[in-house]
């Protein structure tokens, strides 16, 4: 059994969440950590065995057969670029950048190299999403409505737009992806924030966003955001197709058709772990489940910030048509008049 020596980049909650996923895996061994804060990196590399890393560099210098890049949104650009310039497989946490320019930029650099890349969306990996897939694979989606309605994380930037993306960004990127997967891609939002940020000592993002989506096969869609209340209430899809009706959320889903209501639960934390798994598997050449590469996620990054722009502009934004695999850096989205 091949052992793959993982380096993170980022020590906060969502690095420390793969840390003990992947120290739960016999093949895996965890060479270190770089962070901001040398203390931090320190403390999560001792707790599984790895070492602190000064910089992206010294990490890299280090050979490790894998990088996971865990850094807020604003921090995304720097590190990547780091990561592909060494050819080493690279596990993005989402969303992959603040910004669309940063985001195209390391989609086109990834694309040059081919590298093996992984992003976030461990949604995809919820066995309610494949049965869902299943039940809508012979019926027309004919309406989507997602939802993201939650509170304000307790982390300083989140509340800072050109820190975060905003709610539609840095949250509801996993509806918006799922969306994507199972109704198809949209090719106009429209939608409007309400200027009025929650009350968070320096914030400047809307407290809640609507949006209106078209989508390529004719269906139709919204989606509502929201960073209001102190508690996350509801996060998932409702889709409405021929004679069927379907609630997904990452703990279930509730199907209702001409028999009746019935409801499938899930397993989220055994979604986290299979997004590393595949991961892993697709780095040591065992396995070849990698469902979000960085191009995928790249469609979901640039409807998120489509949904941004209409909110901040009030004006619609057409989203560009093709195949995933187009160059992305000269492909971007337009605001119409």
């Amino acid at each position: 059994m091949r052992t793959c020596r993982v380096g993170l980049v980022g020590a906060g909650g969502v690095a420390q969440r793969h840390a003990r996923v992947l120290g739960g895996f016999e093949d895996v061994e965890l060479l270190g950590v770089h962070d901001v804060s040398r203390d931090a990196a320190a403390e999560l590399a001792g707790a599984y065995g790895g070492r602190s890393f000064v910089d992206v560099d010294e990490l890299l210098a280090a050979g490790p057969d894998a990088v996971y890049v865990c850094v807020p949104p604003f921090a995304h650009g720097p590190v990547e670029e780091a990561v592909i310039a060494a050819g080493v497989p690279m596990f993005v946490e989402k969303p992959v950048a603040v910004d669309l320019e940063t985001a195209e930029r390391i989609a086109a650099l990834v694309q040059e190299k081919r590298l093996l890349t992984a992003v976030g969306h461990h949604w995809r990996y919820l066995h309610v999403v494949e049965r869902a897939r299943e039940l809508l694979a012979d019926r027309p989606v004919r309406m989507v409505n997602g939802s993201w309605l939650d509170k304000v994380p307790p982390v300083a930037w989140w509340a800072v737009r050109d820190r975060s993306g905003g709610p539609v960004v840095e949250q509801a990127a996993h509806v918006l992806d799922l969306v994507r997967s199972l109704v198809g891609e949209a090719v106009e939002v429209t939608a409007y924030g309400d200027g009025n940020p929650p009350p968070v000592e320096g914030a400047d993002i809307d407290s809640v966003t609507a949006a209106t989506l078209r989508f390529a096969n004719g269906a139709v869609g919204t989606l509502a955001a929201a960073c209001v209340l102190t508690w996350k209430h509801r996060a998932g899809l409702e889709i409405l197709a021929d004679g069927l009706a379907l609630s997904l959320a990452e703990d279930g889903l509730v199907i209702c058709d001409a028999d009746g209501e019935r409801r499938i639960e899930s397993d989220p934390d055994g979604a986290r772990i299979a997004v590393d798994r595949a991961f892993i598997d697709a780095v040591t050449g065992v396995g070849d489940d990698v469902r979000v590469p960085y191009v995928e996620a790249m469609r979901t990054q640039r409807l998120a910030l489509a949904v941004a722009e209409s909110a901040r502009t009030g004006r619609a934004v057409t989203l560009p048509t093709g195949p995933a695999s187009v160059p992305l850096a000269t492909a971007g989205v337009s605001v119409d008049a």
